[in-house]
């Protein structure tokens, strides 16, 4: 099969990876001053090379460059690269943060996410009758909704703290442990949202969702104590690269597993994170970390891909009232349901405000959600749209937010005025990254 200029279908989908990367490494390079983490500037970039920048040139060059015949080979490596970036995120969202966290630490991760997820839903039954696709539900459409404003982006919040000198701050591992559990309940929340909409009646709803109980009962029960001895086995230096190469088919063949049931691929690649054996740190940096570069080379794929689908052009002036809607909705009730729990139990109002900021980012993981309601035709193009900006510009503002609220905190809290909280050790330390590939917690 050959694309429209003659050329092998291989080569254009090569040289369009070659464009793909070249872009997001210039651009990541450009703006390194300007403190963003490089997932704002891969997702700019994805937009750049679509239709809302580029497709203003003329010669329909998003067309020519990304031809629709080179685009399911495109798909493919997007979707290698974020099964990996997925099943990383599982790894290091480590569920032992959650224990023994207070009842303070509990009300504030719970209303950290009850407020977006309140709030969301609110806006979205006031967006339904405009921007529902025809046929969704009112509920299908809120509660999709709902769960697309509450989540935050866990890996690239983990590297603002570190950035930021938060890591061991009061402020910096309160938002650690609420994220874990936000993104927790969120995925949950996800994966009825999936059925619901893949089911075909409530015969089908109750076929998809006993098979997902009985999907992680395997997981926990038959894969988790295989994968500790089979780790435990290459920490004695036996089979390391048999073990990477085993690891990397569970994780595909997780993500089969949950697409066939009829939930999601992420799911399993997410899972297989999450019963991943956590502890030796050593051990986990080397399987992790050619991982991580394969997936910092696929997933700006992923972003382009994003980028092609999104049309800035077509929002009119009602679409940009809707986005400041949005974006008013999301920033609010994030902010809110962050900042003021983490006041009234103790907080000064400085340091709340860092919780607010630090909660408010969305990264990769919102772009994720938001391609599974395009995919499943919960919500439309224009409302797509919508929200990849609205994760972009929320994102970006971390950075500004916390150099307005934070301040010395770090310095002054770093110095023991007063003691963080207790949690233990992520599976692997956020490294710092000198070969100009971002890692997976750049993007979140």
């Amino acid at each position: 099969m050959s694309a429209p200029n003659a050329l092998p279908l291989e080569a254009v989908v090569l040289a369009d990876l070659a464009i793909v990367l070249t872009v997001g490494a210039a651009l990541v390079h450009l703006v390194r001053r300007l403190r963003q983490p490089p997932v704002v500037v891969e997702i700019a970039a994805g937009l750049m090379l679509g239709p809302s920048l580029l497709g203003l040139l003329p010669g329909d060059l998003p067309a020519r460059l990304f031809p629709p015949e080179a685009r399911p080979a495109l798909s493919v490596l997007a979707q290698l690269g974020l099964a990996l970036f997925m099943f990383l995120a599982g790894w290091e969202l480590d569920p032992r943060r959650l224990r023994g966290r207070g009842r303070s630490v509990g009300t504030i991760a719970a209303l950290a996410m009850a407020v977006p997820f309140a709030l969301g839903g609110g806006a979205a039954a006031l967006l339904h009758a405009s921007q529902a696709p025809k046929g969704v539900s009112l509920g299908m459409f809120v509660l999709f909704m709902a769960t697309a404003f509450s989540i935050t982006a866990f890996p690239v919040l983990a590297r603002i703290i570190r950035d930021r000198g938060l890591a061991r701050t009061h402020v910096g591992v309160l938002a650690m442990a609420c994220a874990a559990a936000g993104d927790v309940v969120a995925w949950c929340v996800l994966v009825l949202v999936v059925a619901l909409a893949g089911a075909h009646g409530p015969g089908g709803f109750a076929t998809v969702i006993a098979l997902t109980l009985a999907y992680a009962a395997a997981m926990i029960l038959v894969v988790r104590p295989v994968l500790r001895r089979l780790l435990r086995d290459s920490a004695r230096g036996e089979s390391r690269g048999t073990a990477l190469v085993l690891i990397v088919s569970g994780v595909l063949l997780s993500s089969y597993v949950t697409s066939w049931i009829g939930v999601h691929t992420i799911f399993g690649a997410f899972a297989f994170g999450l019963v991943m054996p956590r502890g030796d740190r050593g051990l986990e940096e080397r399987i992790a970390e050619p991982l991580e570069r394969t997936a910092s080379l696929l997933l700006p794929v992923f972003f382009t891909l994003t980028g092609l689908s999104v049309d800035i052009r077509g929002l009119g002036w009602s679409g940009l009232g809707v986005l400041a809607f949005v974006l008013v909705t999301a920033v609010v009730s994030k902010f809110a349901g962050a900042a003021v729990p983490a006041r009234l139990t103790g907080s000064d109002w400085r340091e709340a405000g860092v919780f607010g900021a630090l909660m408010n980012t969305r990264g990769l993981t919102e772009i994720v959600i938001l391609g599974i309601g395009l995919h499943l035709g919960l919500i439309g193009p224009q409302l797509f749209t919508i929200m990849v900006l609205m994760a972009l510009i929320t994102t970006a503002m971390a950075g500004p937010l916390l150099s307005l609220f934070g301040g010395d905190i770090a310095k002054g809290q770093n110095h023991g005025s007063r003691p963080p909280l207790r949690i233990p050790e992520a599976p692997r330390r956020l490294r710092d990254d000198h070969s100009g590939v971002p890692s997976r917690a750049d993007r979140g």
